[in-house]
């Protein structure tokens, strides 16, 4: 995916693109995971869709439950959700830190005598 030590470094248009397509690629995530939750909180906890939509945004965003689950099913997914909304921020913050740190790491080894 990404050039090896030894070539030169991209062109700054070139890592641009590169940004946006991991950009692009964080906001599927994020849009995945998020319908993934409205979904759970919709169908297992029986929440409208806006409530389902706050409720799944809440989580997601590390804030926590806006309403109060009844049913051990929902508890349950809920309880999921919230892991696996920790693992996708971890996920999306590396997706969008990565053409960075590959960039800075890049600079660090460019052969000068090349």
């Amino acid at each position: 995916m990404y050039e090896p030590r030894r070539h030169k470094l991209i062109s700054r248009r070139a890592f641009a693109i590169r940004v946006m397509c991991h950009f692009a690629l964080a906001c599927c995530l994020i849009a995945a995971a998020l319908g993934i939750g409205v979904a759970g909180y919709y169908f297992l906890g029986e929440l409208s869709g806006l409530d389902a939509l706050v409720n799944a945004s809440m989580i997601l965003g590390g804030m926590g439950p806006v309403d109060t689950l009844h049913t051990t099913s929902a508890k349950l997914f809920e309880s999921f959700y919230a892991l696996f909304s920790g693992l996708v921020f971890i996920g999306v913050a590396t997706i969008l830190i990565a053409p960075f740190v590959h960039r800075l790491l890049h600079l660090f080894h460019i052969d000068e005598r090349a």
